[in-house]
């Protein structure tokens, strides 16, 4: 039964539904709820989820045994059946199998199906669903950082599903959420959900206010509705993941609410909650906490869609379940990384060649005719020199030194030919020149270190830049618009004042211009009465002639006389007083006469007043009328010219915000280039460093094994080699 025209209908309150549903065999019709069985309290009336706009019921048919829920509508909703309809529709269109998971729940909208007293009013039939809110599964399962993590990427999928079918839920939250027993999401109560279908109309509701945009208002209701309130829920749920001791910190027992409020986005700079987020240590919960906070003071349609979030961070339980899931096996090509991680790092550099595979001779091998000449001279010079001194030479110390010297000169020519000693020689050089192309590695890696610091530090400070000269630039547009809204609220309250006191306006144009009709007419009425046809008592033709002279012909050509004191005859005269103000003294006019002049005229006037119009004709009020009308229309087209006016500040203050917003985003995208940029460089110049310290090592090594292996050379060495062989 519809409501009369012009009134809004009035719904039950839902102690009024729980009595009707004490006898469903009454006042149902539909027969999957004729005679079903309400879920009742202690007291044994049927148990009602009461809300802001309905109370829920759980009923089981007795006709098919199914349980189902039963929303009965406690408020008027405009365009209730349209809306249900539409969504319905939409719903109906989704293909179960391309969502993430079944989060969408069959309903059928039943006009005119319970009659409470002797109206009858719609409920919203739905299939039960056996599952928890999402409190209540966090309350059991936050310290489960595996199970939070995944429920987490679960909803963002809910969120990518919504967004691609240009679906809005319009009130998010842990009460519209709720966990099946697969840890599987399923979203209930669409009463302000958006569907394309229903564009153009309103919202219903703006949504729970923990959950909501402190700029969301009650003209929002589009594709996307939910971004602000999934972006809040998201990080709520990685950040339990991450450390679930945030969830006794933040969260209050039974509180509507995960980790934050509506206070928390309204003072972000004063909430402790936010600056707990903020300060984690944590990248993935401080960076989410920040990107919610940048998100709450911008316009809802400008907000990202969780589809598309902020590069995401690993947490631990990801990162375990990940690295448990997936073998770890090297891609071709990749310098040893894991396969997973190709494309995701720089590759690296092809490693710089090995140190040189000629290794220096270690010892003198083979010997050469000059080797075995020089074993046989040192017997003969030896005994040489024996002879010398038995033969008693008379220079003994010569003679016995001489073929030494000469053994030994022999000898050293000999070593000096050994290929040995020149290999060794080429050996050290090569490996002398190849240390000295190398970069120290403790220097490098020193440098490394502070370009590393440097970078890390100027990224934090863009980073952090970046949201702050977002929060800029919506607080100027904020006040723009306010600037905007003032100057608006100044000129149309001016223009309204001008606009009320047009008929105060009207009144005295209408008075006076009665009045200057009337006096007009007293004039021309005077004017007519000429003294010399009429004269007043005592008047003759000479003073009417003199009068006349004068300029006093008429009885409007004047107004009336002043006494005068004559000292010279100690008597009193008068003056006449003319129309423009001025007195003249006319000769023979004395006390006397000028009273009678002035008796005569004010007869005259009495006489002209009293026959004068006492109202305006239509025409001339009409021209007056069409004067107030003129200026009130120019007053409303001034009024409408500065809404105007302000509606085009308004789009140059949203076109601003867009503009900055998208210089913002290039800029911060060009810099985050140029970040990934210099991070591939650091990867690129770790592996050098890596590498360039083995190679380092390596010729070290080499070198110190070279230098042993060329003392083994040396020239007691080579005497040994000669008479034993090595």
């Amino acid at each position: 039964m519809g409501s009369p025209t012009g009134q809004q209908r009035q719904f039950p309150s839902g102690a009024a539904y729980a009595e009707a549903l004490q006898h469903t065999q009454l006042c149902f019709e539909h027969p999957e709820l004729k005679g079903a069985r309400p879920e009742l309290t202690k007291l044994g009336l049927p148990r009602a989820i009461s809300g802001a706009f309905a109370s829920v019921f759980s009923l089981t048919s007795a006709a098919s045994g199914r349980r189902y829920a039963v929303k009965c509508f406690t408020r008027h909703v405009p365009d209730q059946e349209l809306r249900y309809q539409a969504i319905s529709s939409r719903l109906a269109q989704l293909d179960q199998a391309e969502l993430s998971q079944p989060w969408n729940l069959g309903f059928e909208y039943l006009p005119d199906a319970i009659g409470v007293g002797r109206e009858r009013y719609p409920v919203l039939k739905m299939e039960w669903i056996n599952a928890v809110t999402l409190s209540s599964w966090l309350d059991d399962n936050h310290t489960d950082r595996f199970a939070v993590d995944r429920l987490a990427d679960r909803f963002e999928a809910l969120t990518r599903d919504l967004s691609e079918h240009e679906i809005a839920h319009g009130d998010l939250q842990h009460g519209n959420l709720l966990v099946a027993s697969d840890d599987t999401l399923r979203l209930v109560d669409y009463d302000g959900m958006y569907v394309p279908a229903l564009a153009g109309l309103g919202g219903t509701e703006r949504g729970h206010r923990n959950y909501q945009s402190p700029m969301r208002g009650n003209d929002d209701f589009g594709a996307a509705l939910d971004r602000f309130s999934a972006w809040v829920i998201f990080m709520s749920l990685k950040a339990t993941a991450a450390d679930p001791a945030l969830w006794h910190r933040l969260h209050e027992p039974s509180g509507e609410f995960l980790l934050l409020t509506e206070e928390d986005f309204k003072s972000p700079g004063g909430s402790a909650g936010l600056q707990t987020l903020l300060a984690h240590p944590d990248p993935t919960v401080s960076g989410l906490a920040d990107q919610v906070r940048s998100l709450a003071f911008q316009p809802l349609d400008l907000l990202p869609p969780l589809a598309h979030p902020i590069p995401k961070q690993r947490t631990a339980a990801t990162t375990t379940a990940s690295a448990s899931s997936r073998p770890t096996t090297t891609a071709p090509g990749t310098g040893g990384l894991p396969g997973w991680m190709t494309g995701h790092v720089p590759p690296q550099a092809a490693p710089p060649p090995a140190a040189t595979s000629a290794t220096s001779p270690d010892g003198f091998h083979t010997r050469t005719p000059l080797d075995v000449v020089t074993a046989v001279l040192w017997p003969l010079l030896l005994a040489a020199t024996a002879l010398v001194i038995v033969a008693g030479f008379p220079q003994p110390l010569i003679g016995a030194v001489a073929p030494v010297i000469v053994a030994a000169m022999v000898t050293t020519f000999a070593r000096s030919r050994r290929v040995e000693r020149a290999q060794s020689r080429a050996v050290l050089t090569r490996l002398a020149d190849e240390l000295a192309q190398l970069e120290d590695p403790v220097k490098a890696a020193e440098k490394l270190r502070k370009d590393k610091a440097k970078f890390d530090a100027a990224e934090v400070k863009r980073t952090t830049a970046y949201p702050q000269a977002q929060d800029k630039l919506t607080a100027q547009y904020h006040a723009e618009l306010r600037e905007a809204e003032k100057r608006k609220v100044r000129k149309q309250r001016e223009i309204d004042k001008k606009i009320d006191g047009l008929s105060e306006e009207l009144r005295k144009a209408l008075a006076k211009a009665l009045a200057d009709k009337q006096s007009a007419f007293v004039r021309e009425r005077l004017s007519r009465r000429l003294i010399a046809q009429s004269p007043p008592h005592g008047i003759g033709a000479t003073l009417a002639a003199r009068l006349a002279a004068a300029g006093i012909r008429t009885a409007a050509d004047f107004t009336g006389y002043r006494p005068v004191q004559n000292s010279s005859y100690n008597s009193t005269g008068a003056v006449l007083v003319l129309s423009s103000g001025r007195v003249i003294n006319v000769q023979g006019i004395g006390e006397a006469k000028a009273i009678a002049l002035d008796v005569w005229r004010k007869d005259l006037f009495a006489s002209a007043v009293a026959r004068q119009p006492t109202a305006l004709s239509v025409a001339e009020q009409q021209q007056i009328e069409r004067d107030i009308t003129r200026r009130r229309a120019q007053l409303a087209d001034q009024r409408k010219a500065v809404e105007s006016g302000t509606e085009a500040s308004r789009k140059q203050a949203r076109k601003n915000l867009e503009d900055g917003q998208e210089r913002l985003t290039r800029e911060n995208t060009l810099a985050g280039n140029r970040a990934r940029q210099r991070r591939q460089e650091f990867g690129r110049r770790t592996v050098a460093l890596q590498q360039s310290s083995t190679l380092h090592g390596t010729l070290s090594a080499s070198m110190e094994a070279a230098k042993l292996r060329h003392r083994g050379l040396s020239y007691a060495c080579y005497v040994r080699f000669l008479y034993i062989g090595w």
